[in-house]
């Protein structure tokens, strides 16, 4: 990769700018903690209420996940400079109303379905519209949403959670997509998706009773892991699902 990051001594690129969208979680708000400690100069950092981590170098923004005009209006914002690594940290595995993953086909709900799929692929599919619009030609760039192994089709061994695994599935279409067409015209390029592992967040505390010892994983440990290995991807990569150790997920 050139003309973006700085190169250390390993070959491994750190940011000088990012965006983080969904820096009000758990993870998005250690991922923009860590950015900065890590030496990238400014993180804008968006939520839908403008909270970020209060830190030198962090700037927060808001936006609304299930409203374009506001990530329109975000991106806009960053077009005269924009980040040299874009990530989104948003997702949901229990909807605001309690309604969690569906263990049967039995219990599927045609408009709790569709609030998944717009809360885990669509809203992160308007982000990469409108943040792979700003970048410009010629400059390397990295876009990576938060995924689930869950939304592997090949690893699902188990079945359930019927709209959250679909709802994964289709982001990492859509990531795979975004990559073969940004490829043509931005050859410098990475679009992936990160699963992160089960984290200490929000999102998994309905499902942490069980977990066998060492399962569970801090936010701040989380970010680190899923930075490095942003930090050592290339191009040739570019389109796939890696987990927080690197390694790859299969489709």
């Amino acid at each position: 990769m050139t003309g973006a990051g700085q190169v250390s001594g390993n070959g491994a690129v750190w940011p000088r700018s990012a965006a983080v969208f969904g820096a009000s979680g758990g993870i998005g708000a250690a991922l923009c903690s860590a950015l900065v400690a890590g030496g990238t100069k400014v993180v804008h950092a968006g939520s839908r209420r403008g909270e970020a981590p209060q830190r030198s170098g962090i700037q927060p923004f808001a936006f609304d996940l299930t409203d374009e005009s506001s990530i329109a209006a975000a991106a806009e914002a960053m077009r005269n400079d924009p980040p040299e690594w874009v990530i989104v940290a948003t997702g949901v595995l229990t909807l605001p109303d309690g309604t969690g993953p569906e263990r049967t086909y039995r219990r599927l709900d045609p408009a709790a379905m569709a609030q998944m799929l717009a809360l885990n692929t669509i809203g992160p599919a308007m982000i990469a519209k409108h943040m792979l619009g700003i970048m410009p030609r010629g400059r390397a760039f990295t876009f990576a949403a938060l995924s689930a192994r869950v939304g592997s089709i090949s690893d699902n061994r188990l079945g359930g959670w019927h709209s959250y695994r679909a709802s994964k599935a289709a982001l990492n279409m859509l990531l795979k997509n975004f990559a073969l067409e940004m490829a043509r015209s931005h050859p410098d390029s990475v679009v992936v998706g990160l699963h992160p592992g089960t984290v200490d967040s929000a999102l998994s505390q309905p499902f942490q009773s069980g977990l066998p010892d060492g399962q569970l994983t801090a936010p701040h440990d989380a970010a680190e892991n899923l930075l490095a290995v942003l930090s050592g991807l290339t191009p040739e990569q570019s389109g796939r699902v890696f987990d927080f150790r690197g390694a790859e997920v299969p489709a």
